[in-house]
């Protein structure tokens, strides 16, 4: 009945790998994931893989399910076992390699069952949603997860399925959209070409690929940009998700994203605007009504420097204006 989902090889008849909504990859022959035998043998297999490396990028994760993968296949798996297929593989990795990390590619907002069954990470197909067709409203109540949730996501613009940043997104946007994903909590993934600016996406089982011209700009901003991700307070500290206010006549505030990370002796506030209009807004202080002292903020990623009113920060906190697809990272504790 559904002939495209099977392929015969040497004689015998193979199911091919399938998302349900999708028809099937034609290079991908799909085992049994019910089957205790094969269970066993991935296991070993991944072990090995552990002695070489530090973790692992499962594909389409949530597939092997096994109310997913039974919906998939139905009767031709038979019944599903009492045990789900990936909490005793990882577990049998880790007795022998506790570190190993385990990263799930996965959809439908199930994120939160793979990392529930042992991931390490998960991929947020959401907040790319959110960032590459922006929706700054959406964006603020995806951030209200809770903290360890967020910790636990990997953060892209692209992977291998989705079409190159640079040719999905206007030239002037990809820095605010870049400054987005690169500090939020949890894992980054920077696909290979991504910092070049490349266009063309080949599939994955092409061994060539047409030669592109890199925009040296974006790799020098990019870089710039993951020298001041991955220094403290980022990723090392406390994340807050800030309050943005405005005025009853000026609503622009509503697209303004912005976060802040905090050590004890180094902050960092990150505030978005994605969107086609410039904005206007206030950013809450956590402490809001509590003494401030002269600070100076300093953008590295700009260039700029500002000598805030200590007083107005106390009292409305930080005022900020930002052009169409603007940003700020500053540096400094007010």
């Amino acid at each position: 009945r559904d002939p495209a989902s099977f392929a015969e090889v040497a004689g015998r008849i193979f199911a091919l790998g399938r998302d349900p909504h999708f028809p099937a990859w034609t290079d991908v022959v799909q085992v049994n994931a019910f089957g205790s035998d094969l269970r066993s043998a991935m296991t070993e297999q991944l072990r090995r893989i552990a002695e070489r490396c530090d973790g692992v990028r499962c594909d389409m994760a949530m597939l092997l399910l096994n109310d997913v993968f039974a919906a998939t296949w139905g009767a031709r798996v038979g019944a599903a076992p009492a045990d789900e297929f990936w909490p005793g593989m990882i577990r049998g990795v880790r007795t022998e390699q506790p570190g190993f990390l385990f990263a799930a590619e996965a959809y439908w907002d199930l994120e939160h069952v793979l990392l529930e069954q042992g991931f390490d990470y998960c991929y947020d197909k959401r907040l790319y949603d959110l960032v590459v067709h922006p929706d700054p409203v959406a964006l603020r109540g995806h951030l209200l997860s809770d903290a360890n949730h967020q910790r636990r996501m990997v953060r892209f613009l692209e992977n291998h399925d989705e079409p190159r940043v640079a040719a999905a997104l206007a030239r002037e946007t990809l820095p605010v959209a870049a400054v987005a994903v690169a500090t939020l909590p949890g894992a980054l993934l920077v696909y290979e070409g991504q910092l070049d600016g490349r266009r063309v996406r080949p599939p994955v089982q092409l061994g060539r690929r047409p030669a592109e011209t890199a925009d040296s700009g974006l790799r020098e901003f990019w870089l710039r940009l993951l020298a001041e991700a991955t220094a403290a307070p980022v990723r090392r500290g406390e994340w807050t998700l800030l309050r943005v206010e405005g005025w009853p006549d000026n609503d622009s505030f509503r697209r303004l994203v912005a976060w802040r990370w905090d050590t004890t002796d180094s902050t960092v506030t990150v505030v978005v605007n994605l969107s086609a209009n410039a904005a206007q807004g206030r950013l809450c202080r956590p402490d809001a009504g509590s003494p401030v002292g002269q600070v100076e903020l300093v953008d590295p990623l700009a260039k700029h420097r500002f000598l805030p009113d200590p007083a107005e920060l106390a009292d409305q906190g930080l005022y900020v204006d930002l052009a169409p697809w603007g940003f700020h990272f500053l540096r400094g504790n007010w």
